[in-house]
C-alpha cells in the first residue's frame, strides 16, 4: 500500500511512518517542519527505499496537487495539525489556519486526485483527530465518549479539530469522498516533543526543576501508547468502514497528579536522586483556562469491528517511555534549550523557573 502521511515528522505521525515502513508499506511523508516536527524522529527509516519526504505546507493547495499527481498514493493519512492546547490559547489563528484551512486544502486536493483517477474503489482519506472535540466529562466513571457523542469543544485547539472533522464528513456526504475518521485519547511515548506533559515532567525532574501541575491535579485523562495508536490507525485505514469514525483509547484513565507521581516513582527506581524523591519537586500552579475535567473513551466499536486492543498497560508504557528519555539525551537535549519551552503558555505567568 502506498500511503501519503501528512505531519509525518511529528510525534504521532513519525510513529505511523516508522510502523508502516516496518510492515512493508511505501510512505510519502508530507510535512512543513514547524517547531514541533523533527526529522530525527525518522532517522531509522530515512534511507529506506520505501520512504520519501516532501517538505510542504498543507495550506499551499498548488503544491498539494503536485504531490498527489507525482506520488499517486492509494490512501491518505492526515495527521498534520497544530496540537498544543496552551499554544492555541495564545495563538488561535495558527490553529484555525492549519487545522481548518489546511484540512480543507487536503480534502480538495484528495478529491481532485480521486476524480482524475476515476474514483478508485480502494482510495481512502483517513482523518486523524482527538477526543477533545467531545468536550469535558464529569468525574462519573460510568460516562464515556462514544462515536455518537455530541461535539462540545472548549479550547481553540479542540474547536479547530472539531471543525476539521465536520469538513471531512461533509466531503463524504456531498462529494462521496471515501473517508475514515479516528478520535484518540492522549498519546505518550518516545519522541514526544518536550512541551507536552509527560516529557516535560521527565526532563524537568532530571534537571531538578519543579514539576508543574495545573490546578489541584484532579483532571483525568486516558493515556494511549503512541505505537499502539499507530497500529490502530493502520488497521483502520486498511479495514475500517468508509464513512465511519472510530474512537481509539488506551483504557488507562488516571488523574494528572497520579500520573506525575507514577513518573516520579519510575525515575526513583531507574535514576535515583542524590537526596529525596522526585515527588518532592511537585508544585501546583494556576490552572489552564477552560481546563477539561475528564476524558474517557469507549473503544467498543474498534474492538468489535476490527479486533484492536492496546498492547501495553500504562505502567508498562510509562516505564518504556522514561527509559527511552534516559537513553536518548542526544535527541531531547537540543530541544529543551529553546526559549519558547522555558515559559508557561496559555497564561502570562511563568512556572518553569
Amino acid at each position: 500500500m502506498k500511503i501519503l502521511i501528512t505531519g509525518g515528522a511529528g510525534f504521532i505521525g513519525s510513529a505511523v511512518v516508522r510502523l508502516a515502513i516496518e510492515r512493508g508499506h511505501s510512505v510519502v511523508n508530507l510535512d512543513s517542519l514547524t517547531y514541533a516536527a523533527n526529522l530525527a524522529n525518522l532517522a531509522v527509516v530515512s534511507e529506506n527505499t520505501l520512504y520519501c519526504f516532501e517538505k510542504a505546507d498543507i495550506c499551499n493547495r498548488y503544491i498539494l496537487d503536485t504531490i498527489f499527481l507525482t506520488h499517486q498514493p492509494e490512501v491518505v493519512m492526515h495527521l498534520a495539525a497544530e496540537s498544543h492546547v496552551d499554544r492555541s490559547i495564545d495563538e488561535p489563528s495558527t490553529f484555525i489556519n492549519t487545522n481548518i484551512t489546511g484540512t480543507f486544502n487536503m480534502l480538495e486536493a484528495a478529491r481532485n486526485y480521486w476524480n482524475k483517477k476515476n474514483r478508485p474503489a480502494n482510495f481512502r482519506f483517513h482523518h486523524i483527530s482527538t477526543d477533545e472535540v467531545y468536550g469535558s466529562l464529569p468525574a462519573d466513571p460510568g460516562i464515556m465518549f462514544t462515536e455518537n457523542s455530541p461535539y462540545k469543544p472548549r479550547s481553540p485547539y479542540s474547536a479547530s479539530k472539531a471543525a476539521s472533522d465536520h469538513l471531512v464528513r461533509a466531503w463524504h456526504a456531498t462529494y462521496g469522498l471515501p473517508v475514515l475518521l479516528t478520535n484518540c485519547s492522549n498519546n505518550y511515548g518516545p519522541y514526544h516533543f518536550p512541551e507536552k506533559l509527560i516529557p516535560l515532567i521527565i526532563l524537568n525532574a532530571l534537571a531538578g526543576k519543579i514539576l508543574p501541575i495545573y490546578g489541584d491535579g484532579s483532571n483525568v485523562r486516558d493515556w494511549l501508547y503512541v505505537d499502539d495508536h499507530a497500529d490502530a490507525l493502520l488497521l483502520v485505514v486498511s479495514q475500517g468502514r468508509v464513512g465511519k469514525n472510530y474512537n481509539i483509547g488506551g483504557k488507562n484513565e488516571i488523574t494528572n497528579l497520579q500520573l506525575v507521581k507514577m513518573i516520579c516513582c519510575i525515575l526513583d527506581n531507574m535514576k535515583p536522586r542524590n537526596v529525596g524523591s522526585y515527588v518532592d519537586l511537585i508544585a501546583f500552579v494556576d490552572d489552564r483556562p477552560g481546563h477539561d475535567v475528564r476524558y474517557s473513551i469507549d473503544t467498543s466499536r474498534i474492538h468489535k469491528e476490527l479486533g484492536w486492543f492496546p498492547s501495553l498497560t500504562l505502567k508498562e508504557g510509562m516505564e518504556r517511555t522514561v527509559r527511552w528519555y534516559l537513553e536518548n539525551e542526544n535527541w531531547w537535549r537540543p530541544l529543551i534549550s529553546r526559549e519558547d519551552l522555558s515559559k508557561r503558555l496559555g497564561t502570562e505567568k511563568p512556572i518553569l523557573e
